[in-house]
Order: structure tokens, then sequence, then C-alpha cells
């Protein structure tokens, strides 16, 4: 790497990180007023809420890193225009392209790292927040009906009443149907552990069978072992929003929707996002280009730093107008996710070109 790029890269950095360290304060500041109103439930205290929050840091990186890498450039790039340095190294021949081809060196590297976060750090200590404070609350992790919590397993229902925050499940009813749609039995325990290999430990199991010929036959026992394409992974979608949760994750949930033809349009559109967002820095340091290097006459450091901000906003309307009606319109989760993308790439080459030819 040249001492031109290396020195971009420095000033990229820098600024990025006081932004970013200045944004997660911020956030963990709205954390800690949340989390006030949870404090004296039960076992949740201030240290609780502090541990809570300190959890979620990680995910707000993820969130805020490309917001972060915008206003960083964009405020880097500026102040280079604002003290000539930027014109010294267009006269000595370094071209608008060139210095588009190391912002987005640069955005790859910050990728790499958002990528990491999203797929192994910020999941986890997702996770992790939730079920520490819902452990020391004693609260439910979920009970979506009145009737509790139902997933389709093949050809078998299962209603499970109350998911815990430790993946343990607490009244558990599985009616299993036959091919040709009756009901063949039913069967029910108070708790079910999660024991690995997609197997759960049902305890004081009640199992009633339902004859052809009309009789009834139920079994009693202390324990059972059951296997079920529910696991803690595809529990883990109560716990987290699907655009916190990991890929691998996604997939598997995916995959288990689609086969028990079930609708993944959401879940399909958060994948997606996870293998397009590490595309997302590169292109937003590449469209704040124009902004910044139109010279200290075309508004000052501050102006320029808001324009940027608009940008940032602008891309994550449109994402979510375009998720939204991808929802509302079943359409093709990778179209849905790309296509604003593609537009602000688009966008920002414009802008560099018409930059270069003034």
């Amino acid at each position: 790497m040249s001492l031109l790029a290396r020195y971009l890269a420095s000033q990229v950095l820098v600024a990025s990180g006081f932004i970013l360290l200045a944004l997660m304060v911020l956030f963990a500041f709205f954390d800690v007023m949340q989390e006030l109103g949870s404090l004296g439930r039960n076992d949740y205290g201030l240290g609780q809420a502090i541990v809570v929050v300190l959890l979620n840091m990680p995910g707000h990186l993820y969130e805020i890193l490309p917001v972060a890498a915008l206003i960083g450039t964009l405020f880097a790039l500026s102040r280079l225009v604002g003290n000539s340095e930027y014109a010294v190294m267009r006269v000595s021949g370094l071209s608008n392209w060139r210095v588009a081809g190391y912002f987005a060196m640069i955005g790859a590297v910050l990728s790499m790292l958002l990528l990491l976060l999203g797929e192994f750090v910020a999941p986890w200590s997702e996770q992790a927040a939730q079920r520490y404070k819902l452990l020391a609350t004693r609260a439910v992790v979920a009970q979506q009906f009145r009737s509790g919590l139902w997933v389709k397993d093949g050809s078998a229902f299962i209603n499970v009443r109350e998911v815990m925050a430790d993946n343990t499940l607490r009244g558990v009813e599985i009616y299993g149907f036959e091919a040709d749609g009756q009901l063949g039995s039913i069967r029910a325990a108070e708790q079910a552990d999660w024991r690995g290999g997609q197997t759960w430990d049902l305890q004081q199991v009640m199992e009633t069978h339902f004859d052809a010929d009309g009789g009834i036959r139920a079994v009693r026992s202390e324990r059972q072992d059951w296997e079920s394409v529910l696991t803690p992974d595809i529990l883990s979608v109560l716990l987290i929003a699907p655009e916190k949760m990991s890929a691998r994750t996604l997939w598997r949930y995916v995959t288990h929707l689609k086969e028990n033809n079930q609708k993944a349009t959401r879940y399909e559109i958060a994948l997606w996002s996870k293998f397009i967002n590490p595309f997302v820095i590169p292109i937003m340091m590449l469209i704040v280009m124009p902004f910044a290097i139109q010279g200290p006459r075309a508004g000052g450091t501050s102006a320029k730093i808001f324009i940027g901000i608009l940008t940032g906003l602008s891309f994550h309307l449109l994402s979510r107008l375009f998720g939204h009606l991808g929802l509302l319109n079943d359409w093709p989760a990778a179209a849905v996710v790309s296509l604003p993308l593609l537009i602000f790439l688009a966008i920002a080459l414009v802008g560099i070109r018409w930059v270069d030819r003034r």
C-alpha cells in the first residue's frame, strides 16, 4: 500500500473511530434509560441492567458501523479538502478514481469486521443479554397465543405452553396425524429438557393413541425421548429479531419453515441482508466522496456531515421500504435486499464521474 493510501486510511479510520465511540456512548445511554423501567423485578437490579447494556453493545456496533464509516469518511475527506491537502494529492497525480479504490479497500477491511460481528459476536451477545434478563426477572421467553406456542414438525403439530430462558419447555403437547389426516396420537408432557442431537427428554408423559376402530389407549410414563426438528436454535427466534440472528441460524430456520410449507419471506430477507451488508460500507464511503471533495465553497464540514447523515438515513429508509414492500407482495428476497444497494452504488459512481469531469 502506498504512502498516500496509508495516510488516507489512517485519517478515515481515526475519524470513523471517534464517530463510532460517540454513537456507542449515545446508544448505551438510551439502553440504560430503557432498562431503568425493569429495575426491581425479582432479582433484576442496577448491576444486572449494566450487564445487559454491555451485552447489547456488539449488536449496536454491528448496526452503526456503516453509519460511522460514512460520517468518518465524509469528515476526514472534508478536512483534507479544507486544508488543501487533497488539492496537493490531486496535483501530484492522484485521481478521484484511485481515491475511490483506496476507500473501497478500506471499506472491505471494515466489512470483514462487520461480517465477524454479525455472524459470531452480535447474535451470541444478543441472546445472552435476553436470557440473562429473563433469568433475572424470572420471565417467560414466549407465549405467543393464549394456548401457547405452536410449531409444525412434519405431520405433527407441537403446542408448548411456556418456553423458558434456559430452553426448558413446559406444558408440551404433540399431536400426531396419520397420512389420511386423522388424529393418531396425543403426547402430553409436563416438561421437556434439551439433550442435544435433536432429542428432548420428556418428563411426566401421558400418551394417548386413537385406533382406527375407534378404540383409545392411554400410556403413562415418567420419561420419554422425543426427536424433533424443534431445537434451541429454532427457539432462539423467539429471543431476538431476525435481523440480529446469525446467517447459520437464519438458514436453518428458513429451511425448517419451507420444509413445513410455511411462509419464510421475512427470514429470507434477513438472511440475504446478512450476505449483502458487507458491501454496504464500501458503497457508503464512495457515495459521500462527491459531497466531500466539492471544496470549501460548497459548504462547511458540519453541513457536509449533515448531508452524510441524511444519505445514511435515506439508505436505511429505502431499505426498510423495499423490505416492507417485499413482505407485502412476496417479492424475491435477493432482489428486495440488493436493489437499494445497487441504486446507491449507481448514484455513487455517477457522482464520482461528475466530480472527476469538472
